[in-house]
């Protein structure tokens, strides 16, 4: 398996696996899925996007965007999504490690995730497995596809 840049012949695939994340309505706060079009848009927009690709197969992707501008512009954000058929075999990591070097390579000095929520332990464990520190909690910050709100933990790590 390989992680590495996205090119426009993975959108169809980047497509599906991140509007399954939305779908699933427990880990990303965006709503509305993604189209062709939307997906182009919103993909181009990022600082970077990556692509886990296993025997020609788009398996995970990650984007990677400022979090703020200005004074607080050395902030990076990031989002990661990999397939439900290809969990569990260290995909996120593999997307993790080199967001933190892309993010490094385009001047990031911190990478900061805003919304964790609470109870997604496979990220959170992941996260701080790889030496990000949490922030804190805010009490319901995050609403659940099934309407009830779940606290969610920010974190960052230096770049």
């Amino acid at each position: 398996m390989i992680v590495r840049a996205y090119r426009p012949e993975d959108l169809v695939a980047m497509n599906r696996i991140w509007n399954e994340v939305v779908e699933d309505g427990i880990a990303f706060p965006q709503m509305e899925l993604l189209d062709g079009k939307s997906g182009k848009e919103f993909f181009a927009t990022q600082s970077y996007c990556g692509v886990a690709e296993e025997k020609g197969e788009i398996v995970g992707l990650y984007i990677l965007h400022p979090n703020n501008v200005g004074r607080c512009g050395h902030i990076c954000n990031a989002s990661y999504a990999v397939a439900s058929t290809h969990r569990g075999k260290g995909i996120g990591e593999k997307l993790v490690t080199d967001c933190m070097r892309q993010g490094k390579r385009l001047g990031f000095r911190i990478l900061q995730f805003n919304a964790v929520v609470r109870t997604n332990t496979g990220a959170r464990h992941l996260y701080e497995k790889l030496g990000f520190l949490p922030l804190g909690c805010i009490p319901g910050g995050f609403l659940m596809k099934d309407g009830h709100y779940e606290d969610i933990v920010p974190y960052y790590h230096q770049l």
